[in-house]
């Protein structure tokens, strides 16, 4: 009786055990789900999605969807630019609902940027700029923060910003997007010619121009 009684307190220990293992499992499963993802997942996911537009015929590219969208409101009627059949391009804006969705929820329900670790001289080259270290955020709250809807300084910046990166957009005949993911996939030298353009203004814009802006 006793030994019996031994072994059925083994058996309950054991399946204690095992229900702890699995849900400290799934719970360290959920913390890397919640985590932002090493680049070679990101990266792969990106390959498979470029894998399968090519398979449907599909170009990749998310400024295009302005031309589309200008299209729809009527501006062909004026402009021969946005005369085209806008229809024929809806699922580019699909992709770009699912991008706005996709986005929200993962920066409201799914963000957990703990697992970031930044080079410390990064973060010293980012301190010499006047930005804050990161401290768990994905992004600086100088340059991406709500205050800067606040000054018109910065309400300018965004303005001339938005219009510069709209015409390079449309006078290179794509934006990173369309050239670096779509263009590189298809081996199109223009496209690399316009991702190397994109590095060499990075670096312009800031070591030479972001310390005289801000």
């Amino acid at each position: 009786m006793i030994l019996q009684n031994l072994i059925e307190c083994n058996k309950w220990h054991i399946a204690v055990y095992k229900t702890n293992l699995s849900l400290y499992s799934k719970i360290i499963n959920m913390n890397v789900f919640f985590q932002t993802w090493p680049w070679y997942i990101s990266g792969f996911i990106i390959g498979l999605i470029m894998l399968s537009l090519l398979y449907f015929g599909k170009s990749f590219g998310m400024s295009s969807n302005l031309r589309s969208m200008c299209a729809m409101i009527g501006a062909g009627n004026k402009v021969s630019f946005f005369d085209f059949d806008w229809k024929s391009q809806r699922w580019n804006l699909v992709v770009v609902v699912g991008a706005i969705l996709g986005g929200f929820v993962a920066v409201n329900f799914m963000s957990d940027p703990s697992n970031v670790t930044i080079n410390p001289k990064t973060i010293d080259a980012l301190a010499q700029l006047g930005l804050d270290a990161p401290n768990g955020q994905l992004m600086p709250s100088l340059l991406f923060g709500n205050d800067n809807f606040l000054t018109l300084k910065n309400l300018a910046i965004l303005l001339a910003g938005g219009i510069l990166v709209g015409f390079g957009a449309r006078y290179a005949g794509g934006c990173t997007s369309g050239h670096a993911i779509s263009g590189l996939s298809n081996l199109q030298l223009p496209s690399l010619k316009a991702v190397i353009g994109f590095f060499i203004g990075g670096l312009i814009m800031v070591h030479l121009l972001f310390p005289l802006i801000f």
